[in-house]
């Protein structure tokens, strides 16, 4: 009997979880160009600025969401298939 759940099928969490790499990638381009006059010399940027790495933790805890709704969801889904 073939398995009934689909290879291409999203789990309930799986674009909570895209969506929290993708802000977190733009929040380590943000710190890595926030930070990089201090080390090159230049001028830095003004400090509001600084606020854009805190996309990285935003988007941290927006995978790490969607990962435990992933989880709540398979455990439900193991519980009802008992």
């Amino acid at each position: 009997m073939p398995d009934k759940t689909q290879t291409n099928s999203a789990a309930p969490g799986d674009r909570l979880v895209r969506a929290g790499a993708i802000v977190f990638f733009i929040g380590a381009v943000a710190t890595l160009v926030t930070v990089a006059p201090l080390f090159l010399g230049t001028t830095p940027f003004p400090t509001h600025m600084f606020g854009l790495s805190m996309l990285m933790a935003v988007g941290f805890l927006m995978a790490g969401a969607g990962v435990l709704r992933s989880v709540a969801a398979g455990r439900r889904q193991a519980r009802a298939g008992r």
